[in-house]
């Protein structure tokens, strides 16, 4: 099979389950009540998942990977070529997985390193396009152990958008708001039931449930949390940007965003672009009502600990 034409398909499976997910939620809501145009949507969609995802794949793979496997000649060395696709595959699934697993927990202890993931965090509703919100530090970290070692050890080149492919259909899987109960199958594989807990506003979570796609390694280390309760709040507990590149910026510095309105008219004009963006696509649509009978819940800052 031609790489373009993989490209097709992987493409065409990602947007497949989107429209999936999407039907799921309305259908079969973990949290009932959340809209679908949910503060924050236009910031994860637009700006991380289409512009953020764009740059940062030129930016990993043109100036970070082929860089040092230039340097380094290691692709030449096919330590992985001989190996069937399928085991190829398997073999960096499943080290990558158990990477994110030590690095995410890492992040959640090391005041720097909870900097670069505390973005994830910051969104209070949490559905299918949730997970997109990450630090592009955070990406170029992550993608770099992630891919380079496929490049560098000489796998098939269709290991990439494979696993690419794989990474986004299950990113929107663990993050979207689906009710699903998948039994003694979420001791082995992640998904809604333990990363919506992650993504809580809650003490006892903070230190928890940290895989991606497969839920055994906080089974087996110890990190587990799964209540037969339901989360009430998401997100942090304190302040934090809405705007991408303040979120961006809060990285070394956080700006308060209402004073930067007061103090710049050009900020001011550029914030409201987003929610007049919104109330368009809002009105056009009919606007996204939430069950009357289901008050929606809205996750206020307080004080329960630290998550770093």
């Amino acid at each position: 099979m031609s790489e373009s034409r993989l490209l097709i398909i992987t493409s065409g499976i990602m947007l497949f389950s989107m429209a999936t997910f999407i039907f799921l939620e309305r259908k079969f809501p973990y949290r009932k009540g959340l809209p679908f145009f949910r503060e924050g949507i236009w910031v994860d969609f637009v700006w991380y998942s289409l512009f953020q995802n764009y740059i940062l794949q030129i930016v990993i793979f043109d100036y970070i990977i082929q860089p040092l496997d230039h340097r380094f000649n290691l692709s030449r060395l096919h330590l992985v070529t001989d190996w069937p696709l399928v085991w190829q595959l398997l073999f960096f699934l499943v080290t990558h997985d158990l990477y994110i697993y030590w690095f995410h927990r890492w992040q959640h202890y090391s005041k720097i390193l909870w900097r670069t993931h505390e973005a994830h965090h910051s969104n209070k509703q949490v559905d299918w396009i949730a997970g997109s919100r990450s630090h592009s530090l955070e990406i170029i970290i992550n993608q770099t152990i992630e891919f380079a070692p496929i490049v560098l050890l000489g796998a098939n080149p269709m290991i990439i958008p494979i696993k690419a492919a794989i990474d986004g259909v299950w990113g929107m899987y663990i993050h979207s708001n689906i009710d699903v109960r998948s039994g003694k199958l979420q001791y082995f594989i992640n998904g809604p039931e333990m990363h919506q807990w992650h993504h809580a506003d809650a003490r006892e979570v903070f230190f928890a449930n940290y895989s991606t796609k497969f839920a055994i390694w906080d089974w087996l280390f110890g990190t587990a949390y799964l209540p037969k309760h339901k989360p009430t709040k998401y997100g942090l507990y304190y302040d934090y940007p809405k705007d991408y590149f303040l979120q961006h910026l809060a990285l070394v510095k956080k700006v308060d965003e209402d004073g930067l309105q007061k103090k710049s008219k050009f900020f001011k004009k550029y914030y409201n672009l987003r929610p007049a963006a919104m109330r368009w696509f809002r009105a056009g649509s009919g606007g996204e009502k939430s069950d009357p009978k289901t008050p929606q819940v809205i996750a206020e800052p307080h004080e329960t600990g630290t998550p770093a």
